[in-house]
């Protein structure tokens, strides 16, 4: 099995017609989950309850130092529409890419006197996440 670190990661959003990559970047995340929708009925004789796959749902996270001149920070406000492109170990060829569309649900900005300035995101996907090849 090959594993990579992380540090090679990119993320690109679009608002605007142009993919542009989120500057300062420390990490970001991807959930997907399935809703599960129960099935049990009286009388079963096994005593387990039964479950189907509901609808997915995904979300992305990403932290960040802040940076007021860099665009794609500046793009990434409250209920903006993005597409996005996430590249966990980087954009070479060979490399897998995850994109779809979602909008941004919350933004952060922390600052403390004996640290940097950070910002975080919170993209709700809406629809699938598509996996690739670069």
């Amino acid at each position: 099995m090959a594993t990579t670190t992380g540090q090679n990661g990119v993320i690109k959003i679009d608002v605007s017609g142009t993919n542009t990559i989120v500057g300062e970047v420390r990490s970001f995340s991807m959930e997907e989950s399935a809703d599960s929708i129960e099935t049990s009925v009286m009388g079963v004789a096994n005593n387990a309850r039964t479950y189907v796959a509901g609808l997915e749902s995904s979300t992305i996270t990403v932290d960040a130092y802040f940076d007021a001149t860099d665009n794609a920070q500046n793009n990434m406000t409250g209920r903006q529409a993005i597409d996005f492109e996430l590249y966990p170990q980087g954009t070479d060829a060979g490399r897998r890419v995850f994109s779809g569309d979602g909008f941004i649900t919350s933004r952060s900005v922390s600052s403390s006197f004996d640290g940097m300035v950070e910002v975080s995101f919170t993209i709700q996907v809406s629809g699938v996440v598509t996996g690739a090849t670069v």
